[in-house]
């Protein structure tokens, strides 16, 4: 049965760390995004965020974004630096055209860092995108 079960490839969504000042504190502050650079809107996506490695773990936690614009992004959380000595990990469901999507991306410990930064999709700024 599990066989039967066809659970698309995703396209054109990406999990990205971007370093941002902090306008009130002014501060250089770390926050994941979810950027959709595909031409429609992705409808109930839910995230499951947890980092871990040998020794400690995070909270798992939970978001949810009734639509995702076509071309769009969307802040999920303010990320810690304790954490980037973790492997993180976003779970990433979401349905388009009436199918179900579904896919981990990762940061692997010590990746989040200034000097790995790209150029994000539709964002317009530089980040580090998860794989």
């Amino acid at each position: 049965m599990r066989k039967d079960i066809i659970i698309p490839e995703v396209k054109d969504v990406y999990i990205a760390a971007v370093q941002e000042m902090h306008e009130e504190f002014k501060t250089l502050d770390w926050n994941a995004y979810i950027i959709n650079d595909g031409l429609a809107p992705l409808e109930m996506v839910l995230l499951t965020v947890q980092g871990y490695n040998d020794k400690q773990m995070t909270t798992h936690t939970r978001h949810t974004i009734k639509v995702l614009p076509a071309k769009g992004f969307a802040k999920i959380e303010f990320m810690q630096e304790d954490i980037f000595k973790l492997d993180n990990f976003y779970s990433v469901t979401y349905f388009l055209d009436n199918k179900m999507y579904e896919k981990r991306f990762e940061f692997p410990a010590h990746t989040i860092k200034a000097e790995s930064a790209v150029a994000l999709p539709v964002m317009d700024k530089d980040g580090v995108l998860a794989v």
